[in-house]
């Protein structure tokens, strides 16, 4: 596992009704280089609603200009049905406090040969494309951004963006009616258009639909979709290796508890789209969250970062 880096917060400022922006700048030394689609994963460390001593990590993208690794900036969306981390994030950091992140992975890297990069953010779903807009302007590059959000949420940097991008950005505001045709936003693009798209499951489901219908290769279409693991049932877990049984409480994920328990299992994203946490399962049913696994892998491993037991029991390979 890669070693944790102290942080502290050196900022925290509104960029939304329901988004917050933190800075982050190395405790000591430096902050490791990264490109532009990097995240980090920020640890968190408090207590549930009945006041036991909890952790969260969550996934974040870095916002930050690649060429200045000075400092980390983030942001981070209030969810309406976090579990906690996002409710930490907003009422308890503050600047001048300590975090721990992981140094940067990138899962979600732009191909800069493409002949048009095409951008379709939605909502908090901006964050990643903030990192790769100073890249594709001193590449001279070509480009477009697509810009969904609700105002009454959401709409983060919207007015630094139209300052800068000009007639490159395109911005639709659902609460105020406007609405983005993806189906013809596709269709206009020229041959070879790499599309990268990141936002709610809805947008992302759309734009592969629309793509599939037009004749997109999969290989133009490229997704980010970082999902927090949502609670679920409480349900126990048998470790076979080391004859264990651990409980995952509602709000909490497998692969939470199973750090919990000193169990350090490999994971880049922790939600549900990197790979890096496959399992195998022994016995037991599994409600498949993840967007990795195949069908026939879904038969017998499954992703401990977002996905659960189906029933009250699992029995894991470790």
């Amino acid at each position: 596992m890669s070693k944790a880096i102290a942080v502290r917060v050196e900022r925290v400022r509104n960029v939304a009704p329901t988004i917050r922006e933190f800075s982050l700048r190395a405790l000591n030394g430096e902050l490791p280089p990264f490109s532009a689609g990097s995240h980090v994963v920020v640890t968190m460390k408090g207590q549930d609603a009945s006041g036991k001593a909890r952790q969260w990590k969550n996934a974040y993208s870095l916002l930050s200009d690649p060429r200045d690794p000075s400092e980390y900036r983030i942001a981070v969306r209030l969810q309406e049905q976090s579990r906690g981390g996002s409710v930490f994030m907003h009422q308890q950091v503050q600047p001048g406090d300590v975090l721990e992140i992981t140094p940067p992975a990138n899962l979600f890297a732009p191909l800069w040969r493409g002949h048009k990069q095409l951008l379709i953010a939605g909502g908090v779903g901006i964050t990643p494309f903030m990192s790769y807009l100073p890249e594709l302007q001193r590449r001279g590059a070509n480009f477009e951004l697509v810009y969904c959000f609700r105002g009454k949420q959401t709409g983060a940097y919207r007015e630094q963006l139209v300052a800068a991008l000009g007639d490159r950005l395109q911005c639709f505001d659902a609460d105020a009616g406007e609405r983005c045709d993806l189906g013809a936003l596709l269709a206009a693009q020229p041959r070879g258009t790499h599309v990268y798209v990141c936002g709610p499951q809805l947008l992302l489901d759309g734009v592969r639909q629309h793509a599939a219908l037009l004749g997109y290769p999969q290989s133009l279409v490229h997704f980010e979709e970082f999902a927090a693991p949502q609670p679920g049932d409480v349900f126990s877990v048998t470790l076979n290796q080391r004859d264990l049984t651990i409980r995952v409480e509602a709000e909490q994920s497998l692969l939470e508890a199973l750090e919990e328990k000193g169990i350090e299992v490999p994971n880049l994203c922790r939600g549900g789209v990197c790979g890096q946490c496959v399992t195998r399962v022994v016995e037991g049913q599994v409600e498949h969250r993840d967007s990795f696994l195949d069908a026939g892998e879904r038969e017998h491993c499954m992703m401990p970062c977002v996905s659960r037991a189906k029933g009250k029991h699992l029995v894991l390979d470790l």
